[in-house]
Formats: C-alpha cells, sequence, structure tokens
C-alpha cells in the first residue's frame, strides 16, 4: 500500500521522472556521440562535427594559387616563451607541400602517408604524382575512419599545394572525407577575415606574379590575427612552388621586406563570435 511504502520511494521516483526534461540536451549528446557511426535524430555525425571544429580552434594557415605560381602561408604558435614555434608546413615532395590546422600529431600521420606514396608512384612511373589523384587518396583515407566505431575521424584539417603538368594547385581536405579545389583559401582559427580579404581580390590573383602572391598572402594572413599581435619572421613561414621552381620557403631577409609593406591594422571593435571562441584555442601540439 501507499502508506507502507518509505518516503525514499517517492523521492526516488520524482527524480527520475525529472531527470530527463532537465537536461535534454546532454542526454542526446551522451546517446549519439559515442562514436562516429551513430546518426543523430537531426541527421547529424556529431563526432565528424568535432573533429571538424578542432579544425576551426587551430592555427590559420592560408593558400592562393595564379597560373604559375602557388603561395602557402600559416601563422606559427610557440608553447611558451622557452620554446620554438611550431611547423604548421609540411613538405611532401619537390613539387607539393601541406599546410595543417588542427591536431599535429594527426597531420604527420597524413603527411607520412603522402610522402610515401609520392616515393612509390615516382619509383613506379618516374615522373611525380598528380596533386589531385593524392588529395583523392588523403579523402578515402579519412572517410573511412568515419565508418567504423573503433576508430575516431582526423581532427585536422589541410591546405594541399602544389604543381604537376596541369598547372598550379590548391585543394582543402576535411576531417569528413570532403576535399574542394580552390583559387585561394583560409582554415583555421579567425579564418573568416582572411578569406573576406582573398574574396575581394582574388580576381586578379590568376595575372599576379609572384612577389604580388606572397604580398597578398601576407596581408591576408595579417587579418587574422588580434590588434596586438603582429606578424614577424619568426611567427610566421611562407612557401613558393611553382612550375619552373621546386618547394622554395622564403627566408626570413626576403620574408621581411613584405611584412614592411603590410598595412597596418584598426583597432577591433565588438569581437565577433568566432574571435571570442578562438581567443583561448585548444592545444593543438599534439
Amino acid at each position: 500500500s501507499r502508506a507502507s511504502r518509505s518516503p525514499g520511494f517517492f523521492l526516488f521516483s520524482t527524480r527520475c521522472w525529472r531527470a530527463e526534461p532537465e537536461h535534454p540536451a546532454m542526454y542526446r549528446n551522451q546517446q549519439y556521440d559515442m562514436d562516429c557511426i551513430t546518426w543523430s535524430p537531426g541527421g547529424r555525425v556529431l563526432q565528424v562535427e568535432y573533429a571538424m571544429e578542432a579544425v576551426k580552434q587551430g592555427t590559420p594557415v592560408l593558400g592562393l594559387r595564379s597560373d604559375t605560381h602557388v603561395v602557402l602561408a600559416s601563422f606559427k604558435k610557440a608553447q611558451s616563451e622557452l620554446a620554438q614555434h611550431q611547423q604548421k608546413i609540411f613538405k611532401i615532395d619537390d613539387h607539393m607541400c601541406i599546410g595543417i590546422s588542427g591536431l599535429t600529431a594527426d597531420a604527420r600521420v597524413l603527411a607520412e602517408y603522402m610522402r610515401n606514396e609520392c616515393l612509390n608512384h615516382r619509383y613506379v612511373y618516374d615522373s611525380p604524382m598528380l596533386v589531385g589523384r593524392l588529395v583523392s587518396q588523403v579523402a578515402d583515407m579519412s572517410q573511412q575512419k568515419t565508418q567504423s566505431s573503433s576508430k575516431r575521424p582526423f581532427g585536422v584539417g589541410m591546405l594541399v599545394v602544389g604543381c604537376d603538368e596541369k598547372g598550379p594547385h590548391l585543394f582543402e581536405t576535411c576531417p569528413s572525407g570532403n576535399f574542394f579545389e580552390y583559387f585561394a583559401m583560409a582554415i583555421g582559427g579567425r579564418s573568416t577575415s582572411a578569406k573576406t580579404y582573398l574574396e575581394k581580390n582574388f580576381e586578379t590573383f590568376k595575372s599576379t606574379s609572384e612577389e604580388g602572391l606572397i604580398q597578398h598572402a601576407c596581408e591576408a594572413l595579417n587579418k587574422t590575427l588580434a590588434s596586438d599581435q603582429t606578424l614577424t619572421t619568426k611567427n610566421m613561414s611562407v612557401v613558393v612552388i611553382s612550375a619552373n621552381n621546386k618547394y622554395r620557403e622564403i627566408s626570413a631577409d626576403d620574408l621581411q621586406k613584405y611584412l614592411d609593406k603590410i598595412e597596418k591594422k584598426e583597432p577591433e571593435a565588438d569581437a565577433p563570435t568566432e574571435t571570442a571562441a578562438a581567443a583561448a584555442p585548444m592545444d593543438t601540439s599534439g
């Protein structure tokens, strides 16, 4: 009977009845983001979205190309004043390199795979590998990571640049397995400002010289920094690849000439939502 039941019974029953309505969002996430093969009722794979969010919180990297050259620029962070700035551009072959944003440890795995594929292709066919073909293989490899509950997506986004027999190329790869080719693109934290600059000027890139592309890259990368930060030869790196010249990183002395021409930034007003989220980016040093 009701009189014979202890007070603890009603307390327990009340708590069970109230548990789900109090935190519905948390309940849904706990149920649908435990692996990357479970779909949420909204048609989303949450772990893949989490991996893409890691890319958005990484350091900014951007690329742009003309008919003859392709330029890749990245911002480098140091974990402390005692540490060196971490490299975000990795050479894959003489005609190809990548810029990464996200988990550096995951990027090293992909870079090693890409280097091996380039070596095997050169050994078998005695010619450099096509950039688009390698990007397609990397995208397939990334997509396979989203089809098993025992694995997780790569938490890194890449800009793959290079020159092959078809000319200069600039590709973006995503943790979801998608890839896209661009005339100019920026990824990572605070990259919206850089993309806005590139969208305003990309129509002139087609006939721009190597020096002009490097200057545009420095200007766009400068847009991603807060008003109290400045680009230096230590915290940024720029790589140029062309059909006639192999992979070449711009030296500090040459890079300083471009940095001296950068327009000074105006003090920031109200910071956008992305800026607030990127103010304390997650540690992607891996």
